[in-house]
């Protein structure tokens, strides 16, 4: 009596290891399975990006814009950048007194004049 018992929930054992071990395989193809369609919509992307990345550079070319600002300065008055457009320290305007060490509690006007 005690050996059939033994028996039966030996057989019940490998029986409920054999389902446990069949559910874990599909469960693993499933995710396997989706891994590799990761991967797939990855690399996709990954080449849709690179394509993308070569088109910005292409629109982006310099002649392209000075040619696109010449045909649009009536509309935009886009002119292109020249050295003479840009100040010199010199002309920076710094405060001619030192700020207060109170706590700021209102605006403080730091602008001045810019001498040639």
């Amino acid at each position: 009596m005690m050996r059939s018992l033994l028996y039966v929930l030996s057989t019940l054992a490998v029986i409920g290891l054999g389902y446990w071990a069949y559910v874990e395989n599909y469960k693993t193809q499933r995710a396997l399975s989706e891994v590799g369609k990761l991967q797939r919509e990855i690399g996709q992307m990954r080449e849709e990006l690179t394509v993308l990345r070569a088109e910005w550079a292409y629109l982006n070319r310099p002649d392209r814009l000075l040619d696109l600002a010449e045909l649009n300065f009536d509309r935009l008055g886009l002119l292109p950048l020249a050295p003479e457009q840009f100040g010199r320290v010199e002309q920076i305007a710094y405060p001619s007194e030192e700020l207060p060490l109170l706590p700021v509690t209102g605006a403080i006007d730091v602008t001045g004049e810019m001498h040639p």
